[in-house]
Order: structure tokens, then sequence, then C-alpha cells
């Protein structure tokens, strides 16, 4: 019996991957004069923006561009992210079947809040797990045991759902029911490196398979 789904966020939960991208582009041109292509930002991704800006940022003032890429990604986040009310509609659809629903992202607690509360997502998740509560991003499972270890679920209770390999394969090192989603306009994989237990391509297939809301 499912207890808990828990979802990535970009690319997952929310068309967030244009805002990302163009934040980023716009610390590595501003500090390191780089002009980053959305595969090359793609590849840096798994730690948090932070982590990602301090790895990877060649200048010196990388808490300086940390605080420039708060700026950038708040400032358009409202023209660049398109809140889509078949998420809102399922996260209430699981609710009503008691179902519980978490966040396992890779993103810094900052940023998702700056989304959460644009898309009016607020309050909706029983867990959030960011990149700031682990030691070891995705593809360590390490957040996402966490966060069942949270909930008090078993991993055969519980369904994990992104759209990366990190995702994925942080599923499958979790010994959870792995779902691969390619349900937005834009995310991270198209063909996935290790195959999870089942891949969906719109979010009434996804009901269909929970059972819910159909």
């Amino acid at each position: 019996m499912i207890k808990a789904v828990l979802f990535d966020f970009d690319g997952t939960l929310a068309n967030t991957l244009p805002i990302c991208y163009y934040a980023f582009q716009n610390v590595f041109m501003k500090y390191d004069n780089r002009e980053l292509s959305t595969n090359e930002i793609s590849a840096m991704f798994g730690p948090s923006e932070t982590g990602i800006i301090r790895e990877n940022l060649t200048n010196a003032d990388k808490e300086m561009a940390i605080e420039y890429f708060y700026e950038k990604y708040a400032e358009q986040h409202e023209y660049l992210v398109e809140s889509y009310f078949e998420i809102l509609a399922l996260m209430k659809s699981l609710k009503e079947e008691d179902i519980k629903i978490g966040i396992f992202t890779g993103k810094a607690k900052r940023s998702l809040d700056i989304s959460l509360n644009a898309l009016d997502m607020n309050g909706l998740f029983d867990v959030i797990v960011t990149g700031d509560d682990v030691i070891n991003p995705k593809p360590d499972p390490e957040g996402l045991l966490k966060a069942l270890s949270f909930l008090k679920v078993k991993n055969s209770e519980v369904v994990f759902v992104g759209d990366s390999d990190a995702d994925v394969m942080a599923g499958v090192r979790a010994n959870v029911f792995t779902i691969g989603v390619q349900w937005l306009p834009e995310y991270q994989t198209s063909h996935f490196n290790e195959q999870p237990n089942l891949i969906v391509k719109s979010i009434n297939e996804f009901k269909s398979y929970l059972k819910v809301g159909v």
C-alpha cells in the first residue's frame, strides 16, 4: 500500500529549469565572463545552487555571486515560471487519499521558498528535504532516506518521482519504487541511464497508476 509520494522539484513539480538556467547564466557571465549553455549548467546539477557556484565559479567573490543568483532568480520568476493547475490538482488528489506528499530536491531552501511562494504551493507538503539538509547530494539517497524517516514510512510504502538520472539513481539506491517523469515542457533527462521502475509522460498516466483522482 502506498502511504507517501515524494517528488523532486525542478522539472518535476514545477517548470523551473528556465529560471535556473537564466540565473546561473547571469552569474557566470557577470563574475567569470563565461557564457554557459543550458547543457553545461545542467551537467553541474546535483549540489544546491550555492554548492554549484562555490564549486564551479573561478571568481573569488562567491558569496556575492550567490546573492546575485537569488536576485536574478526572484526578479524573473513570475515571467519564466508558469503555474500548472494539473500539478496542484494532483497534490490535492493525493492528500484526499490520505497519501503523504513531500519534496526531495537539490535546491537550496532559499530558492525553493521563492518558488513555493510564487506558485501557491506553501503548506502543501508533509516533508521537505532540500540541498541544505544533506551532506551528500543526489544521486546519494541520503535526503530521500531522511524524508522516509521523518514520515515514518517503509521503503515499500513510498514512491519517488523525478525527472533526472540523479533522481532515479537516488530512488533505486534507497530501494523505493522510482518513477521517471517527462510531463512538463522542460525536464532534465530524455533517456535515463539507469532505468526507473516506471516512466510516465503525463499526470493522468501517473494518476491512473496510483488510482487517485480518476
